[in-house]
C-alpha cells in the first residue's frame, strides 16, 4: 500500500503548480538529438564519401554504374562521363550513375558495412 501512495505523491503537483514549460521541452530535445546522431549525421557523411568519389573520377578508371553497366572512363567532363564498354563502343552516362570501382563494394554501401561489423 505503501507504493501506491508513493505514486499518488509523485502525480500530484507540487505547491507551485505545474511544471515549468521549458521542462516539457527537455524530451523532445532528446529525440531530436538521437535522431541526428542516429540518422542524420551518418547519412551527410555518405554523401560527402560518395561526392569525394564523384569528384575524384579520372580517365582509365573501371567503374560500374547503378544500372550495371562495366565500362572504362574516356572522357570526363562536369556533369558526365563516357564509358568505354567495349571495342569502338563508348555510351555518355551521368556522373551520379556511377556507383563504384570494378571488383569494388558500391561507395554509398562501404560506409554503412564498416560500420555494421
Amino acid at each position: 500500500m505503501t507504493n501506491l501512495n508513493l505514486l499518488i505523491a509523485l502525480g500530484t503537483p507540487t505547491q507551485g503548480g505545474t511544471a515549468s514549460p521549458w521542462l516539457q521541452f527537455v524530451p523532445f530535445v532528446f529525440v531530436l538529438a538521437i535522431f541526428y546522431f542516429i540518422v542524420l549525421l551518418p547519412m551527410k557523411k555518405r554523401q560527402q564519401k560518395v561526392q569525394q568519389f564523384l569528384t575524384a573520377l579520372k580517365i582509365n578508371d573501371k567503374v560500374i554504374t547503378s544500372g550495371g553497366i562495366y565500362g572504362t572512363i574516356t572522357k570526363v567532363s562536369d556533369s558526365s562521363v563516357q564509358l568505354q564498354v567495349a571495342n569502338n563502343v563508348r555510351i555518355e552516362v551521368s556522373r551520379a550513375a556511377i556507383v563504384g570501382y570494378q571488383g569494388q563494394e558500391p561507395v554509398g554501401d562501404a560506409l554503412t558495412q564498416s560500420k555494421s561489423e
